[in-house]
């Protein structure tokens, strides 16, 4: 295969002495890639094309280069350019600036959103007298320095993701031996490995979704200091963490992901209290592990998830362990229960910021699971018309899954809600509301206003 190298100097690092004498940039022509325009999406063709026709370098870059090589169907294309933020909004009325730490630009087609960013100089490099601000661990606290699409590509995290797409002559442009990566399937930072994770700890996080969704190994530098550095991921904001946390158990890989983060001593810095419930009690374990087998089924399937179903269900081992210590004390069940439910969500926001909409309803499930074995009450009629019926009895279900007696108390629901006629699906509303929150409401009608009278 005829390919372009050329060699750049290493700019990351200058303890990274592995990059510095590498082929860093590879261009792969188009007769000798997959990449076909068919395959990208129509609104990132059209972001490329006005920036290039506009004078200015427009590639695709990351995980829509990487998965369309992989012959996989990515949802997101990245745009990568030497224009500014502010001259890519001024080419496009659809455009908005966001971000402090990294400013982007977001180009809006309806649903589809295409990201653009310009390229980025390493954060150790002045540029016109502009230095990105780090913290006392290493940590990238504010980053706006431009550079050229060399420093771009090796300031990006993983090889595999150093990899462009050029609309101007539809090469594919692989830095940092990334093709090579790609074709042996393998996980590799640019730069020294214990620099980049210092510099954003959820590096590790994303090395683990990758590993999962892509079926990747981890080149043997790059995992070796993730167990020592998992507890950098303490530092990260708890709103940031939560975002991470739902790409990496709702992308169809839930399992591994859980088993992967458990291996490199991740999950520890993510769920504290459930991580002490998962070594002690196998119970627990079965619980966590058939949420997520059960999480993979649904994404298979093309069927909603709730985020607030298998945090629930990560979080009820822990909560168990509280309420019986409350009880002790001579606190009722539901009381009890409140009050470490109250503990439990109060600690575990530390670390993960847990929306209310989403705390809420798993309150609910919660409280509900000390209802629902009430069978002889005459309440029991009324449960099934509760908004969180539904994922309350699933839950109990998955705890009788899981090796938990419950004395067969998922059968008779199960049979009590055939003979009340109970619909198998819920609501298109309740779809909207509880089933899937990620999703956008559907807009309310607005009355029309009886005109005036002007006489």
């Amino acid at each position: 295969m005829k390919r372009i190298t050329r060699f750049i100097k290493n700019i990351l690092s200058p303890d990274a002495p592995q990059v510095a004498d590498e082929p860093l940039f590879q261009v792969i022509t188009r007769d000798e890639h997959s990449i076909s325009r068919s395959q990208l999406s129509e609104n990132a063709l059209k972001v490329l094309y006005r920036l290039h026709n506009a004078g200015y370098e427009a590639l695709l870059v990351g995980g829509g280069v990487r998965d369309t090589l992989l012959g996989l169907h990515p949802k997101d294309f990245d745009v990568a350019t030497n224009a500014t933020p502010e001259q890519v909004a001024a080419l496009f009325r659809n455009a908005r600036l966001i971000g402090r730490r990294f400013k982007l630009v977001h180009v809006v087609f309806g649903r589809d959103v295409i990201e653009v960013a310009t390229f980025r100089a390493p954060p150790t490099e002045e540029h016109s007298s502009k230095v990105a601000a780090t913290g006392e661990q290493g940590m990238i606290l504010r980053d706006n320095v431009y550079g050229t699409r060399d420093e771009d590509a090796v300031r990006r995290d993983f090889s595999v993701n150093a990899i462009y797409y050029n609309i101007a002559d539809f090469g594919v442009y692989a830095y940092a031996g990334g093709w090579e990566d790609l074709q042996n399937r393998q996980l590799r930072l640019i730069g020294d490995p214990e620099t980049r994770y210092r510099e954003d700890p959820v590096r590790m996080l994303r090395a683990i979704r990758f590993m999962a969704k892509l079926d990747f190994t981890m080149e043997p530098a790059t995992a070796a200091p993730i167990p020592q550095l998992a507890s950098l991921l303490e530092q990260v904001p708890a709103a940031r963490m939560f975002d991470e946390i739902l790409k990496l158990f709702l992308a169809g890989n839930a399992l591994v992901t859980l088993q992967l983060l458990r291996q490199y001593n991740l999950f520890e810095h993510i769920f504290p209290a459930t991580e002490q419930c998962l070594r002690s009690d196998p119970l627990a374990l079965a619980l966590a592990e058939n949420t997520m087998r059960n999480t993979d089924a649904r994404i298979r399937a093309d069927k909603s998830v709730t985020p607030y179903f298998f945090l629930a269900a990560l979080l009820w081992p822990a909560l168990i362990r509280m309420t019986r210590e409350f009880e002790k004390t001579g606190l009722p069940p539901h009381p009890a229960m409140q009050k470490a439910a109250d503990r439990l969500l109060h600690q575990q926001c530390q670390h993960l910021a847990i929306p209310k909409r989403f705390s809420i309803p798993m309150r609910e499930i919660w409280e509900m699971q000390l209802r629902l074995p009430r069978t002889q009450s005459r309440k029991s009629l009324e449960l099934l018309s509760l908004p969180r019926f539904r994922a309350a009895y699933d839950f109990l279900l998955l705890r009788e899954q899981s090796g938990e007696d419950l004395g067969g108390i998922g059968s008779w629901w199960t049979r009590f809600q055939a003979e009340h006629g109970v619909p198998e699906t819920p609501s298109r509303r309740q779809q909207f509301n509880d089933e899937n929150p990620e999703e956008p409401r559907p807009a309310r009608r607005r009355r029309r206003r009886a005109p005036r009278n002007r006489s």
